[in-house]
Order: structure tokens, then sequence, then C-alpha cells
């Protein structure tokens, strides 16, 4: 039990690390004083470019699929706990909610969508599938990251009830949550939206990535 809750520990401060602050820092720019002051990987790619952007996004992913995926499998080659469905749920949850309120920024985070990309993958990579391709559908329509991922959360939330709720209701209850948290760290979004203020994210500024490189 008390193995099981260093790790579920572990996974908060895990997912706390602010890899798009620390990134921006190294350019020499606090990504909070920047565009949306968000530290996920949006809002990297607008203030430092495409290349950051990307990496910003796959260390936010990992933050979520390292704790979901391999804590349980050492915990059960270690102390040979069984129950792995369960830790790997708590553990990714607590990734996600250590990225969104990170200790270290004074529990102002990200909105949690590349965490729990990486969350998903580790535990349910058939429903973060068919999420990631209606973000690609509804990105390349509208230009809005917001949209997207408003759009693949409420994707994942009924494919994770079509999926997997045969097998119990833990995962898909889970799914739920996870999907509603990101629609709700995205309510500002929502807003600039209904007020037509959001921001596009238009070629030119992947093609003046481009030129500045």
């Amino acid at each position: 039990m008390w193995s099981q809750t260093y790790l579920i520990i572990a996974s908060y401060f895990l997912g706390a690390i602010p890899i798009g602050l620390l990134i921006t820092k190294l350019k020499g720019i606090d990504i909070r004083s920047v565009g949306s002051g968000n530290i996920g990987a949006t809002n990297v790619f607008r203030a430092v470019g495409k290349n950051w952007g990307i990496i910003t996004f796959i260390g936010d992913a990992l933050k979520g699929f390292i704790p979901t995926y391999f804590f349980p499998i050492w915990a059960h080659q270690t102390i040979h706990d069984s129950s792995e469905p369960i830790l790997s749920i708590l553990c990714g949850c607590t990734a996600i909610a250590g990225h969104n309120w990170p200790i270290y920024l004074k529990f102002k985070g990200g909105k949690g969508v590349a965490t729990s990309a990486g969350f998903l993958v580790g535990i349910a990579p058939q429903a973060v599938g068919i999420g990631c391709g209606i973000w690609i559908l509804l990105f390349a329509i509208s230009r809005y990251v917001s949209v997207a991922s408003i759009a693949a959360s409420i994707t994942i939330i009924i494919v994770g009830w079509v999926l997997y709720s045969s097998k119990g209701l833990l995962l898909p209850t889970t799914l739920t949550i996870l999907g509603f948290v990101v629609i709700w760290r995205h309510r500002s979004n929502i807003v600039r939206l209904k007020e037509g203020t959001e921001h596009r994210f238009a070629t030119s500024e992947i093609k003046k990535e481009k030129d500045e490189n």
C-alpha cells in the first residue's frame, strides 16, 4: 500500500514539471508573460518556434504516459502488486493533476491536453487514436487548437463508453471525468470563441518560424 502511495505521489511531482516554462527559460523567455500565458505546447510554439513546441508536447505527453504505463509494471515486478489497471488510472490522473495544478508554479499550470493524451496512450490507445483523428480534422478545418481539443475530449468520452463499458465502469467513467476537466480548463477559450476573439492558428505562423530558421 505504501509503495503504491509513493508511486502516486511521484506521479504528481513528475506531472508538475513545467516543461514549457523550462524550455522557454532556456531561450530567455518566461512563457507565462507571452501570448496566452499558458505553459503548454501551443503557446511555446508561438513564443519560440515549432520545434520547441513539439518538444514541449512530447515532454508533457510523457509526463502522463510514464506513470500510467511504467509505474504499474514496476509495482508488479518489485512488490508483486496485481492492481495494475487501478494503479494506472490513479498514477495517470495524478500526473495530469500535477500538470494542471503544479506545486512548483503555485498551482497555476496548463490545460492538460498533452499530458492527458499520454495517459490515454498508456491505458486506452484506441480512444486516443480516434480522439487524435478528430483533433487533426477539426484543427485542419477551424485552425483553432481549442476547438480541436474540446472536440477530441468529447469524442474520447463517447468512445470510452462505446469501447470499454463492457469491461467495467471504471475506465469509461475516468475518461468522462478527464474529458470534462479538459473542457473546463478551456472555459476561457470558450468565452473568447463566443466573443470572436480567440486566436486562430494561422499558417503564416508556421511559415514565419521556418523563415527564421
